[in-house]
């Protein structure tokens, strides 16, 4: 029977252009109808193009833009390093778009704009029942819903954090990143592709402001901004590009998903683990746990091979990214300092945190 993936992001899209590979014609549900903005910094390391590659997309005709430094902000500290791996930008709408493009080009059959209500086990595999009352059936189910739970798939993780972000005018970052720090958290701004740039932000409930932060702009600007001189720098002439930040709630920074799981459920993306953000490897690793899913599918293997198999070769540098968010989150001005006085630490740990290729 036929492979059904549930979500059309990076993480689905990489799924079924792989088992479209194989000759297995999988379908893909993706609830919305085009792509859509989402909270994600869109950033793309050396893991992330060299997938994309291997997929048949070409980041510099899409329009990304490369990124070659970046800096850290904390009080009146501040560092600075170059990356030690080629990165880009580019806007989730146009990656996932082509994702997609990609997928349907492979021999991948979509549904774009279609929701499903419900995702129950069947005598021969999985069962999706769709909102205009289609019932699809297939031998294995993709979840690649991202940062959004299927009702009754639930990931086993605790309670998050929420995810915000916005478009800003007025900021010009050249070919850099930055992770600006303030309190109760840290930011990270990004050059967004046609101008501008991308604040996001994971909060921990009971962020002081964090109610205000979450629908107003202004609020959120000024809370970042008072977190470093560099913030205060580089946001001085920002403007708000959207009438309120995106916002998705529940987090689960740091999850890794276990082996344990319903026969013929293969998790991937956020879905089978959550990178802290100031990594930036999220997308990668959506598209290196996708890409391996569908292998697994199309080589007969089971679901819990698959999650064990992800599970071991992320774990190490999601402990990693875990120490680093940790210290951005409780003691930002000693790993700005550091990162100001071991540009060369910093840049290892770079490449220790691109897990994509892990």
């Amino acid at each position: 029977m036929r492979t059904l993936i549930l979500g059309g992001g990076p993480a689905g899209a990489a799924a079924a252009i792989t088992l479209a590979r194989a000759g297995a014609a999988p379908i893909l549900v993706e609830r919305a109808a085009q792509p859509v903005e989402k909270v994600c910094g869109e950033f793309l390391g050396a893991d992330a193009a060299s997938l994309l590659a291997g997929l048949g997309l070409d980041l510099p005709g899409l329009g990304a833009v490369p990124i070659r430094r970046a800096w850290f902000g904390a009080g009146r500290h501040r560092g600075d390093f170059a990356l030690p791996f080629p990165a880009w930008s580019l806007p989730r709408m146009t990656l996932d778009a082509a994702l997609l493009r990609r997928a349907a080009a492979e021999g991948a059959e979509l549904r774009c704009g279609a929701a499903a209500v419900a995702a129950e086990p069947a005598r021969e595999g999985w069962r999706l029942r769709l909102a205009d009352g289609a019932v699809l059936e297939g031998g294995r189910l993709v979840l690649a819903t991202g940062k959004h739970e299927m009702r009754g798939l639930a990931r086993a993780a605790p309670p998050g954090a929420l995810g915000l972000k916005l478009a800003l005018e007025g900021v010009e970052l050249g070919d850099a990143i930055a992770l600006l720090a303030f309190r109760g958290g840290y930011a990270g701004l990004q050059p967004r592709a046609g101008g501008g740039a991308n604040l996001c932000l994971a909060l921990a409930p009971g962020t002081p402001g964090l109610a205000q932060a979450a629908r107003d702009p202004a609020a959120l600007l000024a809370m970042v901004r008072q977190g470093s001189a560099l913030a205060a720098t580089l946001l001085r002439h920002a403007r708000p590009g959207w009438v309120r930040p995106l916002a998705v709630g529940g987090v689960p920074y740091g999850f890794i998903h276990g082996a344990a799981g319903p026969a013929g459920l293969f998790r991937v993306g956020d879905q089978a683990a959550v990178v802290p953000s100031l990594c930036g490897d999220g997308i990668a690793m959506a598209l290196a746990s996708g890409q391996r899913a569908g292998m697994a599918i199309a080589q007969g293997g089971t679901e819990a091979a698959h999650h064990a198999a992800w599970a071991r070769a992320v774990r190490p540098g999601m402990r990693l990214a875990g120490v680093a968010d940790g210290l951005m989150a409780r003691a930002p001005s000693a790993l700005v300092l550091a990162v100001a006085g071991l540009p060369g630490l910093a840049g290892w740990a770079a490449r220790q945190t691109r897990m994509g290729l892990a």
